[in-house]
């Protein structure tokens, strides 16, 4: 016995699980006809009976084939070289489905195989894998920046350099001027008038940070009279020739410089060329000229329209580069009455005070001429009996004398003032305190 039919004889032997054959039943008939006679099994040794089992087999499957099939055939030669598999595996894939549909062990070359590596293909195509040339590095490409970007970030910084540039020039105009001295200034040497000085002080501010203004500043001061508006348009114009030469400053009295006798043209002619001429050095200079044009109330129609045509914006640039102060007792009597009407009460806070005399005032400025439309008005109000002994002082030491307490007590009370909600106002301000110091 050979070992492929000792391999044979193996597999038959093995049962498959859930199948019953037909020729694994007649091979066990056949097992069951030799324990039937043990008489000759005892006669016949293990490789004897190892052969007649396989004959047994053969003869089963040349039954299931017809003599002349080539697949019986085919079958036969694969018996006699120990290549095919008995039993009821065997008998299975020898099926007739399985002849039909199988392709394996015949010479026809019309059949293709399988296209597995075509399947291997298509799916690594699929990967994706950057390819790099043989001869360069493999990394991968760098992006190219654009242009665009860096002339976006080159205006930024432009944009941030004229910002910061703007900025400190706003405070080198502001330390050139020194607004902050002349606010000291008028809070120490003007007396009841905290709000007009607060007012005042912001607007210079505003306008004086910058050279680029689309219209020049006019501020008018009104009020009663001896409240201290003329005094302050005075500090103003010290301060400022102090700190810009006396070129860039002009304090216009109309009493004084077009007085009755004048003829209003020759008035006209010379404010307007003196102020065009002022306007044109500091444009030269770089600078800001201020005109402060006390007693405003007396100037004539034609003066004040003179005035008016250099507060217009339709101007070339250097006439709106222009501080104009207007200081007149217009508006006085209802600055008055407004204070005295709510001073009893006192429930009024400084801006709304500030707002209804600003309300007063307009109406009654607008009908003397249009050109208050244009201004920054600036009340200024009633001084209390505190603020005249504070006048009294300050006179007294400026002329050399002594400020006794009783004899500046006795000098107010020589004042007339109104009573109003446990207040007294005096009339007519400081402006006879000069006089009365002067008597001493």
């Amino acid at each position: 016995m050979t070992w492929d039919c000792f391999q044979l004889i193996q597999q038959e032997t093995l049962p498959v699980a859930g199948k019953r054959d037909p020729r694994q039943e007649l091979t066990m008939e056949g097992r069951k006809q030799a324990l039937k006679s043990p008489q000759k099994l005892s006669l016949l040794s293990s490789p004897v009976r190892a052969a007649i089992r396989l004959r047994r087999t053969a003869h089963a499957f040349k039954k299931n084939f017809l003599p002349g099939d080539s697949k019986a055939k085919l079958l036969q030669r694969q018996i006699s070289l120990g290549k095919a598999r008995l039993g009821s595996a065997s008998t299975s894939l020898l099926s007739q489905a399985s002849f039909e549909s199988s392709q394996y062990f015949t010479f026809d070359t019309s059949v293709q195989e399988p296209s597995t590596r075509s399947s291997k293909r298509r799916k690594r195509s699929k990967n994706p894998r950057v390819l790099y040339p043989g001869n360069s590095r493999r990394y991968l490409p760098a992006e190219h920046k654009s242009k665009a970007k860096r002339c976006l970030l080159l205006l930024v910084g432009i944009v941030c350099f004229q910002i910061l540039n703007a900025i400190e020039n706003l405070d080198d105009n502001l330390l050139k001027y020194d607004l902050d001295g002349l606010e000291k200034t008028m809070h120490r040497e003007v007396f009841g008038q905290a709000l007009a000085v607060e007012s005042i002080v912001a607007l210079l501010k505003d306008y004086l940070a910058t050279h680029i203004h689309n219209k020049p500043l006019v501020i008018s001061f009104n009020g009663p009279s001896g409240v201290g508006k003329s005094h302050v348009g005075w500090l103003l114009a010290k301060h400022f020739r102090s700190v810009m030469g006396h070129n860039s400053v002009l304090h216009y009295f109309a009493m004084h410089h077009c007085p009755d006798s004048a003829s209003t043209s020759a008035c006209q002619q010379d404010l307007s060329k003196t102020i065009s001429e002022m306007v044109n050095q500091a444009e030269i200079e770089e600078k800001i000229p201020v005109f402060i044009l006390d007693e405003v109330e007396f100037m004539s129609t034609a003066l004040l329209e003179t005035l008016g045509g250099f507060f217009q914006t339709n101007q070339t640039n250097e006439f709106l580069n222009a501080v104009y102060i207007l200081i007149s007792n217009l508006g006085g009597n209802e600055v008055a009455n407004v204070l005295l009407q709510n001073a009893s009460g006192d429930l009024l806070q400084p801006q709304k005070k500030v707002e209804l005399l600003q309300a007063a005032l307009r109406p009654v400025l607008d009908q003397v001429h249009p050109l208050w439309m244009l201004a920054e008005i600036v009340p200024f109000v009633l001084l209390e009996k505190s603020h005249i002994l504070s006048c009294f002082y300050e006179e007294m030491m400026s002329e050399g004398l002594y400020p006794d307490p009783s004899h500046v007590e006795s000098l107010a009370s020589q004042i007339n003032y109104y009573s109003q909600g446990g207040q007294q106002y005096a009339i007519t301000g400081c402006k006879q305190v000069i006089a009365k110091v002067n008597l001493l």
